[in-house]
């Protein structure tokens, strides 16, 4: 089945609740019961057919497989091996009882993304700015970039030596100006001095310390 049959569960009569072990303050799941898992089913199923093929994963599974993919900023790969180590990411998504097993294999995570689509996808996002109430509808959003990677050349950097050195001799031969040298070979060579410049073989041309 796709879509659960309730929004609660039913404990298993020979085992323990999952939920009964777990502290039901963690924010993962608060966030949980926030969530409209019932709406999400319903929204989602008709990119299903019921009685062809592989009975497919539940689809509060894969949702919140993703959901937990942007919370904890983590790979496809290194999602499903955590899920399967940690009962509250297991909780989320709408376990009952701990499993031991992967929750399925990496890939289907890019197959249900390219089944959803962008509209999927946006209804996605348009939840995660619902769950934030007025504070989402604020004018003004403060952003902490401190540690995002950020497209930067710095003045030492070979690559930088190398377009300059090619944008002069563009401008050179687009105005007619003879030169006495081009450094073509020298940008050749600093070219595969900077690919191959962390080779072991290389670490001999290092500069010593104290040495310039």
């Amino acid at each position: 089945m796709l879509i659960a049959s309730s929004t609660g569960h039913q404990t298993n009569l020979f085992g323990t609740d999952l939920l009964q072990q777990l502290d039901p303050s963690d924010p993962l799941l608060r966030l949980a019961s926030a969530i409209p898992w019932r709406e999400l089913d319903q929204a989602f199923a008709k990119h299903y057919c019921q009685g062809i093929g592989r009975p497919a994963k539940p689809i509060r599974l894969r949702v919140g497989l993703l959901i937990l993919k942007q919370l904890e900023n983590l790979s496809d790969e290194a999602l499903v091996l955590q899920f399967k180590r940690n009962p509250y990411y297991q909780a989320f998504c709408g376990f009952t009882e701990f499993s031991c097993q992967l929750p399925c294999d990496s890939s289907e995570l890019v197959h249900f993304r390219k089944r959803i689509g962008a509209e999927g996808v946006d209804r996605l996002v348009q939840l995660s700015v619902q769950l934030h109430g007025q504070t989402a509808l604020e004018d003004t959003v403060n952003i902490d970039t401190t540690v995002q990677e950020k497209n930067i050349t710095y003045p030492t950097d070979g690559k930088l030596a190398i377009k300059i050195t090619n944008r002069l001799n563009k401008l050179a031969k687009a105005y007619g100006i003879q030169q006495r040298r081009t450094y073509q070979k020298e940008v050749k060579d600093l070219r595969l001095k900077l690919r191959h410049f962390r080779h072991v073989s290389r670490s001999a041309a290092a500069p010593r310390p104290g040495k310039p």
